[in-house]
C-alpha cells in the first residue's frame, strides 16, 4: 500500500522535526521532496491472464522506482538545489506574490529575491558549503595546498578534484632496491 508507506515514512522521518528551527524547515521539505519524487517515479505495471496469451482479466499494480534512478535523479536535484530562507513575518515578499504554504504551514523563501519559490519537488539548503580546497582553521579545514594525489584517479583522491582546479605538479620518483638474489 503506497499510502500506507508514505505515511510510515513521515512518521518515522520527520518525527524529530517539529519546524520549529530554519533547519528543521529545511529538512521537512527536503524529506517531503524526496517522497514527492519516489511517488512521481512509479509506475503502473499489468500482467494478463487468460487461454492461449488472450487478456481477458488484466491485473495492475504501481510498481516503486529502480532506486538507483531514484538516487541518481535525487542527486541531480541536489546539485540543482536552491538556497532559502523562511520569511518570518509570515506573508509573502513583494508585491502580488502569494504565500504556498507547505503541508507544515510554512513557506520556504528564494535567499535571491530575484530567484523563483522552491518547488515542492526541489531540494533546498540554507547555507553556503564551506571551501575544502582553502585553508580556514576557524571552521577547522586545512585545504589542499601541497597534498598528494592521484594521478590516475577520478576519485577523491585524484588529482583533478583534490587539487580543485588549480593545476599540479609532476613529481616521478625512482627507487633503487636491492634484490636479495640467489
Amino acid at each position: 500500500n503506497i499510502e500506507y508507506g508514505f505515511k510510515f515514512s513521515r512518521e518515522f522521518v520527520d518525527t524529530g522535526e517539529r519546524g520549529r528551527s530554519l533547519r528543521e524547515k529545511m529538512n521537512l521539505h527536503n524529506n517531503e521532496a524526496g517522497r514527492r519524487h519516489v511517488r512521481e517515479e512509479m509506475r503502473r505495471d499489468c500482467k494478463c491472464h487468460g487461454m492461449s496469451g488472450s487478456c481477458t482479466v488484466k491485473t495492475c499494480w504501481m510498481r516503486l522506482p529502480n532506486f538507483r534512478k531514484v538516487g541518481d535523479n535525487l542527486k541531480d536535484r541536489f546539485d540543482g538545489a536552491s538556497r532559502v530562507m523562511v520569511n518570518n513575518a509570515g506573508s509573502p515578499r513583494g508585491p502580488g506574490a502569494s504565500a504556498k504554504k507547505s503541508r507544515y504551514n510554512f513557506q520556504l523563501q528564494p535567499y535571491n529575491r530575484d530567484h523563483k519559490l522552491p518547488g515542492r519537488t526541489d531540494l533546498v539548503y540554507l547555507e553556503q558549503s564551506p571551501d575544502f580546497c582553502e585553508r580556514n582553521l576557524r571552521l577547522g579545514i586545512q585545504g589542499t595546498h601541497g597534498r598528494e594525489c592521484n594521478i590516475s584517479s577520478i576519485g577523491v583522491d585524484g588529482c583533478d578534484l583534490m587539487c580543485c582546479g588549480r593545476g599540479y605538479r609532476e613529481q616521478v620518483v625512482t627507487e633503487v632496491q636491492r634484490c636479495k638474489c640467489t
